[in-house]
């Protein structure tokens, strides 16, 4: 029994020494691994600091080549740079303009003080600018000011630009926005289809003034200049070997339009722009011309327009007896008296190309652009004889005048003219 104790203790002493040196020389292993890991992680730090130390040294290198490249090409090679603003004076406006009596403030922009001054306040919400961080915006006056002036005087972007000292781009942009205001906010108060009581009010002083009944109106067109469009250029030759377009209108016996149609090109003729018109569609299918009905000359007559002869003859629209040569004294005479009606239109087209410039002449813009100041010049011209703003003589070749009557040999007691008009209502009611 003791011996089997004796070897059973030591079987177990063997087995604690057995485990005892299995456990060191596992920790031993374990430290030699975190040795080895330490190691290797100590090796990567280094490796990887000395990555970043060459890329530094590169990019070191390459930021020196790349300043002294820079220092050649702007020592040696680059050409001075541009400024890109150009230093201009605005004494013109900001000073001389500002002392103009008021002859010459009329003669640089066509307007009065204060119609410019109107013009100010009520463009004021749709021309009104912001001062950014940048830089100082236009001046509302001053913007208005540069639009007036291109109008009025068709002056060269680069012209404009030198006296208000400011850039070609920042006149184009002043004129194309002060047409767009003109037209979005100006021309529904002072260019209206007439209601019935103005077509009343039209058609008496009409009859007071050149002894015509029912007429609310004449009818004209002239043409526009315009540069030569890219496309579809031979619409827009006229009969005179020249780009246009058309401008078509409508006046009341005071000279103020009433009706616009603006665009059409120069090659159609008077009756083809009337039929593609706002008011042929208007006069044809309302019945605001016989709303008031008078008898004349024993004929129930309506409102109607006072055209020339290449105008078609309408129950709306009257035209002068053709000049054949077999027309009788009365016709004449109703001719006569017809055209001393119909150059209220007449003048009214004078008094807008001379207060207005820049639709008289060739300019450096676009067809859409023309399009617009055209009805903007209309619009401002309409707000300055109802102003009263001075139409100075020099501004056009007849000086706004009305045309005189034609001469005529005829005894003038009415009754033939009378007559003539009867026919002339007769042909009217036959259409």
């Amino acid at each position: 029994m003791e011996r089997n104790e004796e070897a059973a203790c030591l079987l177990i002493l063997l087995c604690v020494w057995w485990k005892m040196r299995q456990r060191i020389q596992d920790e031993k292993i374990n430290a030699e691994r975190r040795l080895r890991r330490q190691r290797m992680l100590a090796a990567r730090r280094e490796r990887a600091m000395q990555r970043r130390a060459c890329e530094l040294q590169r990019q070191r290198k390459r930021q020196l080549l790349m300043a002294m490249m820079m220092h050649h090409y702007y020592t040696t090679i680059r050409r001075p740079p541009r400024v890109w603003a150009y230093p201009r004076t605005g004494d013109w406006w900001e000073n001389t303009a500002q002392r103009f009596t008021d002859d010459q403030w009329l003669e640089d922009f066509r307007v009065s003080r204060d119609t410019f001054t109107y013009i100010c306040s009520t463009l004021k919400s749709a021309l009104q600018k912001k001062d950014t961080r940048y830089r100082l915006c236009i001046p509302l006056e001053k913007r208005i000011a540069i639009a007036l002036y291109k109008l009025a005087s068709s002056s060269e972007y680069g012209t404009v630009a030198n006296l208000f000292a400011v850039s070609r781009t920042s006149v184009c942009h002043c004129v194309h926005d002060f047409c767009k205001a003109v037209i979005a906010i100006l021309r529904p108060k002072f260019i209206q289809t007439p209601d019935r009581a103005r077509l009343s009010e039209i058609a008496d002083f009409f009859e007071e003034k050149y002894g015509i009944p029912q007429c609310v109106g004449a009818i004209h067109g002239c043409h526009i200049p315009i540069l030569k469009p890219s496309q579809y250029e031979s619409d827009f030759d006229n009969g005179e070997g020249w780009q246009s377009i058309i401008l078509q209108a409508v006046v009341d016996g005071k000279g103020m339009f009433w009706d616009l149609d603006i665009g059409q090109p120069g090659s159609k003729d008077d009756s083809s722009v009337l039929r593609k018109s706002h008011l042929w569609t208007w006069a044809t299918t309302s019945d605001a011309f016989s709303s008031r009905v008078k008898d004349v000359c024993g004929t129930d007559v309506g409102y109607f327009i006072l055209g020339d002869s290449a105008y078609p003859l309408q129950r709306w629209l009257l035209k002068p007896y053709p000049g054949t040569g077999r027309i009788t004294d009365g016709q004449e005479l109703y001719n006569a008296k017809t055209n001393q009606a119909h150059c209220v239109v007449k003048q009214a087209f004078g008094r807008l190309k001379g207060r207005w410039k820049c639709i008289s002449k060739k300019n450096n813009c676009s067809v859409n652009l023309v399009i617009d100041m055209v009805e903007a010049c209309c619009t401002l011209h309409n707000l300055c004889e109802l102003r009263m703003d001075r139409f100075l003589p020099e501004w056009g070749a007849d000086g706004g005048k009305v045309l005189e009557r034609p001469p005529c040999d005829v005894d003038d007691d009415g009754s033939d003219a009378r007559n003539a008009l009867e026919q002339l209502f007769m042909q009217q009611q036959q259409l």
